[in-house]
């Protein structure tokens, strides 16, 4: 399809920026592409994990097509922008815990693809930037929040204002990266990753996400109330009395 391709292993879905020619740039076709796959994904109760990845050797993602951008009018580029947020919103959004595999440039957009997973996993060949403000724009895919709530607002400054790029090296030290590995392995760690949640209740590694996710942003009081919702969700599930089963009859649940 347009630029993403949409791969399935039992409960894992991988999410592929595919369009490896242009360094995973994303246009508008693609945009459109990766929310309408991000849509059929989150509906998907099979999928219990899903890994977001890139073909090609030198770029996780580019950011957008400035060369599609170039010569855009004012309403061209207003017209594109709901594309966009959907686009990004898409991979924010979705219900499962997702996992970005990090080669080669992920700069602008694409930094924010990763920032809007839940775990980044990098090779030693990643490279990460927010160049936005050299050419006249502010991260516009989530970036300025995501990477304050990530990184704190000292390095998150840093990043948006001065543009710059980080090696492997320095985004581990950042909090930019939670797990490095050596260069070529990184879609294979992710998979593995992924793997190992799928094997889980998935009304409890959904129903954590979403109390992390909503939670982040409230007072430690309000948290602890949806943390105790979660629990209330999960220990009166099916899912909970299928796993003290397994647990005591020393098997693997089989998940309802």
């Amino acid at each position: 399809m347009t630029g993403v391709t949409l791969r399935r292993d039992g409960h894992v879905a991988e999410i592929v920026l595919d369009r490896a020619e242009a360094l995973n740039a994303l246009s508008t076709a693609m945009a459109r592409r990766l929310a309408e796959v991000c849509a059929e994904v989150a509906a998907d109760a099979a999928v219990r994990a899903v890994v977001l990845s890139a073909a090609g050797e030198k770029a996780f993602c580019v950011g957008a097509d400035l060369k599609e951008r170039n010569g855009m009018s004012d309403e061209e580029l207003l017209a594109q922008r709901p594309v966009f947020r959907a686009a990004f919103g898409g991979v924010l959004n979705l219900p499962q815990p997702v996992i970005a595999a990090v080669h080669g440039y992920a700069l602008g957009g694409g930094c924010e693809f990763a920032l809007s997973t839940d775990l980044i996993v990098a090779d030693e060949s990643a490279v990460f930037g927010l160049p936005e403000v050299g050419v006249g724009l502010v991260p516009g895919g989530g970036g300025t929040q995501l990477a304050l709530r990530r990184l704190g607002p000292g390095k998150a400054a840093d990043l948006v204002f001065t543009g710059r790029r980080l090696g492997i090296e320095e985004a581990v030290e950042y909090g930019l990266v939670d797990r490095r590995v050596p260069a070529g392995t990184v879609r294979e760690e992710a998979l593995g990753i992924a793997g190992t949640i799928a094997l889980n209740s998935p009304t409890a590694v959904r129903a954590a996400k979403r109390a992390m996710r909503q939670g982040a942003a409230l007072p430690l009081e309000a948290a602890l109330d949806l943390e105790e919702n979660a629990w209330r969700t999960t220990a009166f599930s099916a899912d909970r009395r299928e796993g003290i089963a397994a647990f005591n009859e020393k098997r693997r649940p089989v998940w309802p």
